[in-house]
């Protein structure tokens, strides 16, 4: 027979299966007295079934337990026998309680016991009917029949809810970027009380069609019901019972964000690696459903990603749960399914930011959702996980949301050339170049320094830029410790530094002819001044060479010998070291030889510059 009007029934012995005892329903007819009954007579199959689910860390399990000792309470009031009867079942008949296995163990009790079996699940009913047993079907509460316990917490204004043992209630209240944190009551949450809201919670999410438990997890479980996104969290995993609700607060279309005419054209048109960043709470989601409306009215597939499904979108729209399959399976279903765009909804780890770039790469228009704190922040969490050379074909577009609206647009192109701040034309390279979206203007340089891939600020005005000052001092201090213990480093442009060093180190960074110090600029690429540590604050500065900038000017003649330049001081320079500038650009250092002549060959990097110099007609001066 089946009851579903509410009415007093009188049976003498009742053996209810696990489907009742989760859904809490006959402890709730028990103490209502819809029901009275002599002995209730509990399979140690369902015991066992629920101390499974319980160790395995599933909501369900705990609820089930926690309904036992409801109905162990009650049968003291109302004065009825609560029993347990039949074996223990074996470990692969609970491995198997999908297929029936303990639903057949709990029929089977009730026909030996000529009891009536109470269910709320249509099969087993159907089966105990169907075998000529007494059974009573309860059907399941359906969506709308009740409102949860939670929602008696929401008003229209409410963004979030905060539910904890011991503690008063609390919610968030206002909009993003514009709210404030309300107590809702001041009487505390008992565990009780808790427990029950996290008991509705999971029933209705196995119940409505809009609910699903998308992650279960030991001590935590993370459910999707309608527009509430809930997190319940037990011990051990937190120290005490706690519920965190969701919900968004309003609901905007793409045109509420009065995107400018080109970025509305970028969308429309170009953008198919897009990233929506920002901080939690600011929006993004909500932007992301607003963009997902959009390119469905444009006639577009469209599919998501989540983890939680918590985007409240049209039916056209198909959403996948990644906590349902793996990356390979989401990979082979939306290459095979070949929608226009993909929205990946909260980003997260490393594997999540690899299937957003191999679908990227395979040609499917992704949207990714990224917690960011500022625009290049989003960018850089795909460094390290993805190539520096793939980062502008997987995203060409950074859309950062604060406060609900559009903050900053950035987009992302790929070019070969010398980084800012740096002046050598052989430092050269490939370089990710991040320009303000509407205005066109550099903001940032990604490029590989090193063996490290770096992202610099660049300041519109071309000055100083404390970012790559600050990296560059770090390298040259690096490549300094290797000739002086004692070594401070100071940028005083972008391509020139001082160094200081103990008087005792600075002949041997020098090098024979500067050997040593030339072939340091050339691998930093920066102009480099040495001098004395006990001098930072004095008088005398040592150039890249060791010699005086301050110094007398001397006659020379220049002439040509062979392949060699000869420079001629006269005999009383000889053994002299003397410094060679071309106006004022610092050459080389050398020694006067016995005859105080200098010679250089042609066909060297100093000589071909000599040669230049004389044939442009430049002063060329020594300084001794």
């Amino acid at each position: 027979m089946y009851m579903e009007q509410i009415k007093t029934e009188i049976i003498d012995k009742i053996v209810p299966d696990t489907s009742v005892i989760i859904e809490g329903l006959l402890s709730e007819k028990l103490r209502n007295s819809h029901i009275k009954a002599k002995e209730i007579i509990i399979h140690e199959a369902v015991i066992a079934e629920l101390e499974h689910q319980a160790n395995m860390g599933k909501a369900i399990g705990f609820l089930g337990l926690d309904e036992i000792k409801r109905m162990k309470k009650i049968s003291l009031e109302k004065e009825f026998e609560l029993s347990f009867k039949g074996l223990r079942p074996k470990a692969a008949e609970i491995r198997h309680a999908s297929l029936g296995e303990i639903d057949a163990l709990i029929r089977q009790l009730a026909y030996d016991e000529d009891a009536t079996l109470i269910t709320s699940d249509k099969v087993q009913s159907e089966v105990a009917l169907a075998k000529g047993m007494k059974s009573v079907y309860y059907k399941r509460p359906e969506k709308g029949l009740r409102k949860l316990r939670l929602e008696r917490f929401f008003d229209e204004h409410t963004m979030s809810v905060h539910l904890r043992e011991n503690v008063a209630p609390y919610a968030k209240k206002g909009m993003p970027g514009n709210w404030e944190f309300k107590e809702l009551r001041k009487a505390l949450l008992r565990q009780e009380e808790i427990q029950e809201i996290s008991r509705e919670i999971i029933e209705d999410a196995k119940l409505r069609k809009d609910g699903f438990i998308e992650i279960e997890r030991p001590c935590s479980t993370i459910v999707q019901l309608g527009s509430f996104r809930i997190v319940i969290t037990r011990p051990p995993f937190s120290d005490g019972w706690e519920i965190t609700a969701v919900r968004p607060v309003k609901k905007l279309n793409l045109s509420d964000y009065e995107l400018s005419e080109k970025l509305m054209k970028r969308v429309a048109e170009q953008a198919e690696g897009v990233l929506i960043a920002g901080s939690p709470g600011m929006g993004k989601t909500t932007f992301a459903q607003a963009l997902s409306e959009y390119y469905a009215s444009q006639n577009k597939v469209v599919k998501t990603v989540e983890a939680p499904r918590d985007l409240i979108l049209p039916e056209n729209i198909t959403q996948y749960a990644i906590s349902y399959g793996d990356a390979q399976e989401i990979h082979d279903i939306l290459l095979l399914s070949r929608p226009d765009y993909t929205i990946f909804d909260e980003m997260r780890n490393t594997d999540d930011f690899k299937l957003f770039a191999d679908l990227r790469l395979a040609g499917v228009g992704m949207v990714g959702v990224v917690h960011a704190t500022s625009p290049v922040d989003a960018i850089q969490r795909f460094i390290g996980r993805v190539e520096m050379g793939v980062i502008p074909q997987v995203i060409d577009t950074v859309i950062f949301i604060k406060n609900g609206f559009i903050n900053k647009v950035l987009e992302l192109k790929m070019t070969v050339k010398v980084p800012s701040g740096m002046t050598e034309a052989d430092l050269a390279r490939p370089v990710v170049v991040v320009n303000d979206f509407e205005t066109g203007k550099l903001e940032y340089e990604i490029y590989s320094y090193g063996e490290q891939t770096v992202v610099i600020p660049v300041q519109a005005s071309g000055r100083e830029k404390p970012g790559i000052h600050k990296l560059a001092e770090t390298t040259v201090l690096s490549e300094f410790q290797k000739y002086s213990r004692n070594v401070e480093v100071e940028m005083v442009s972008d391509n020139k530094c001082i160094i200081y060093v103990p008087e005792s180190d600075i002949a041997r960074i020098i090098g024979k002819q500067g050997t040593t110090i030339t072939g340091i600029e050339k691998k930093l690429g920066i102009g480099i001044d040495v001098k004395s540590i006990d001098e930072k604050d004095g008088t005398s500065q040592i150039n890249a060479k060791g010699t005086a900038k301050e110094g007398k000017e001397i006659p020379f003649e220049i002439g040509h010998k062979k392949n060699n330049l000869m420079i001629e001081l006269g005999m009383e320079m000889q053994n002299h070291d003397v410094d060679l500038y071309v106006g004022d650009e610092f050459i080389l250092s050398a020694k006067a030889g016995k005859t105080g002549v200098i010679k250089i060959k042609k066909n060297n990097n100093i000589g071909r510059r000599l040669m230049e110099a004389l044939n442009r007609k430049e002063k060329i001066r020594l300084v001794i």
